[in-house]
């Protein structure tokens, strides 16, 4: 499954959130957008809301922007 997610780096708390209207989640990481480490920190906080191992989620698109996809295998 692909979804599209919108990354908010550097917030004040972990969180996952969906919209359905426009079907996109909205991811907030506490990581800053350093060397990959707000990626890292967004495919695991996918992984917990999925409930799939970090291994099944891989970034297809937008490596440095804020709109990015995800592919998810379940």
């Amino acid at each position: 499954m692909k979804i599209q997610v919108k990354v908010k780096a550097g917030a004040r708390e972990d969180c996952v959130s969906f919209d359905k209207e426009n079907n996109l989640y909205t991811v907030s990481a506490k990581a800053q957008p350093v060397e990959g480490k707000a990626n890292a920190a967004i495919i695991k906080l996918l992984a917990k809301h999925f409930k799939v191992p970090k291994s099944n989620i891989q970034l297809k698109t937008g490596q440095k922007s804020k709109i990015k996809i995800f592919e998810i295998d379940r």
